[in-house]
């Protein structure tokens, strides 16, 4: 059974918001170590939305150096606009990156059409492993089945699919549209507490930012397929739904992630780009009471 759990990593910035190097080495090291499949940069959690166009480009070499092919690298070149996707993505793919995932340009609600158009270009232009990243919520558009299913078929080098919705219904439609054609097309979750859902249902697993928090649980989880230990994948069902509380009191949960992080001794600051806010003392006390709860303070 095919599992993997891969890890949108958050980015470290220093006072000022440039890139802290020093922290993100220890953020990528403590993933890697925790025995996570894949480093996604730059997805969501990232917060590559508020990133210039030149520390984009300093992240993926420096990740690129210091990861050193110990996991897969995917990085995440969504623009909004179609060029600057493009040339994003060429130089991911020039510095060493193992495939690319793509967001929709968000604003405007677009057409099936112009999403079709979109992607089209873009697995024309950039000869690489494509992931389609659907987060409707976010983008104000969706990637259906039917439109992620055409695009495969006209695109060898458009791999897989992130889908990040709450009702799993959207992810399962998937799922039953695109494998029995293309039973090699990688199909993830984007909560982490979806994990053995997606698996069972013939998915590939989850791209999830809780495992920045707790990577030990992630790879955990797959072992625990993998070795078909029933107990085991409940037990990491119910850590996983502890953390994923998290969702539930910060809106993004981004700062929540690395305040847990910076409590665990991962990070010695936990800086949000602007307008991201520090969590609160009520939220910090929530964050505390999780992570006693899975032994992780």
């Amino acid at each position: 059974m095919k599992a993997r759990f891969i890890t949108p990593v958050v980015t470290a910035f220093d006072s000022n918001y440039n890139l802290d190097t020093v922290a993100n080495r220890k953020i990528w090291d403590f993933v890697i170590e925790g025995g996570i499949d894949s480093i996604l940069l730059m997805g969501s959690t990232g917060e590559f939305f508020a990133m210039t166009r030149e520390q984009r480009k300093e992240l993926i070499l420096s990740a690129k150096m210091h990861i050193a092919d110990r996991v897969p690298l995917i990085v995440g070149t969504g623009c909004m606009r179609l060029e600057d996707t493009i040339k994003l993505s060429r130089f991911a793919v020039k510095n060493g990156a193992d495939g690319i995932i793509v967001v929709p340009p968000f604003y405007f609600s677009l057409s099936q059409e112009s999403l079709e158009s979109y992607f089209d270009a873009i697995a024309e232009e950039v000869d690489t492993r494509i992931y389609l990243y659907n987060y409707p919520e976010r983008t104000g558009c969706d990637l259906t089945p039917e439109l992620v299913l055409r695009l495969k078929k006209k695109h060898h080098n458009i791999v897989g699919c992130k889908d990040t919705v709450v009702d799993f219904t959207h992810t399962r439609k998937l799922i039953d549209t695109i494998l029995p054609e293309y039973p090699d097309f990688e199909i993830y979750s984007g909560y982490d507490d979806h994990f053995a859902r997606n698996v069972l249902s013939g998915g590939s697993g989850v791209i999830g930012g809780l495992t920045n928090v707790a990577p030990e649980i992630g790879s955990g989880w797959v072992q625990a397929f993998i070795e078909n230990d029933i107990e085991k994948i409940s037990y990491y069902q119910k850590q996983m739904d502890l953390l994923a509380q998290f969702f539930e009191f910060g809106v993004p949960f981004v700062p929540l992630v690395k305040r847990a992080m910076k409590l665990r001794g991962i990070l010695v600051d936990d800086i949000s780009t602007p307008p991201l806010q520090k969590p609160t003392s009520e939220q910090n006390k929530k964050i505390k009471k999780i992570l006693s709860k899975i032994d992780m303070l």
